[in-house]
């Protein structure tokens, strides 16, 4: 693991390869990169997805769980943003980042921000019954256990990662006012989080070593 302190973040416009493109992270993380001036490589299965055209976006096509072509679009990149999904479903998280994970250390890139969720490890407490229990526990039982080992691959690899873990997903706009990094045993947020403040988050974590082999929070 790099010493933090040794760590210079990314300065200025960067060339950005993003995983989950298509989705509803993803969608934002690609639209918000390109406001900022960044070349933006959006790794999707299905291009078709992804309604945005701009001169500084190259979509690449591929399956995130085949290795040879996560390394192929990894060439050339700066950094990696990921936002895999598969509903309640489970292991397409786990194992796409773990291929992510397996290709970065190969192709020598070393930034990645990873999207998980609130809930996970040392967040546990953060949530509610609700949360908890009805849903981590019944209804996203697969969602969360795959959460849990995508952040492992995550952790243990030797990249300059940064584990995003955002609240529920709501359709609100980029306010760029939330919390972040609060202690795992707050109870004091809302829980929720708009997928438009998410992205805005994670695309601040490439300027920015504060959070460097750290899973913060997000919330309102």
């Amino acid at each position: 693991m790099r010493d933090v302190r040794q760590l210079t973040p990314l300065r200025g416009k960067m060339k950005l390869l993003i995983f989950g493109s298509t989705g509803s992270i993803g969608h934002q993380l690609v639209k918000q990169a390109l406001e900022h001036g960044h070349t933006v490589t959006a790794f999707a299965r299905d291009p078709s997805k992804l309604d945005i055209k701009h001169d500084n976006l190259k979509v690449e096509q591929g399956d995130v769980m085949d290795l040879p072509s996560v390394e192929k679009a990894l060439q050339g990149q700066d950094a990696v943003l990921c936002s895999l999904g598969a509903g309640r479903k489970g292991m397409v998280r786990s194992a796409g980042t773990r291929n992510i994970v397996r290709a970065m250390e190969k192709t020598g890139i070393q930034r990645f921000i990873c999207q998980s969720t609130l809930g996970v490890g040392d967040s546990w407490d953060n949530l509610n019954f609700l949360w908890k229990y009805i849903m981590f526990r019944g209804l996203l039982r697969q969602a969360y256990a795959d959460h849990v080992s995508q952040e492992d691959y995550v952790r243990q690899s030797h990249l300059d990662w940064t584990i995003v873990r955002p609240g529920a997903f709501t359709d609100g706009n980029r306010t760029g006012e939330y919390r972040h990094g609060f202690a795992g045993t707050d109870r004091t947020t809302t829980l929720k989080i708009s997928r438009a403040d998410v992205a805005d988050f994670m695309l601040k974590q490439l300027m920015d070593d504060t959070y460097l082999h750290k899973t913060p929070g997000l919330s309102y």
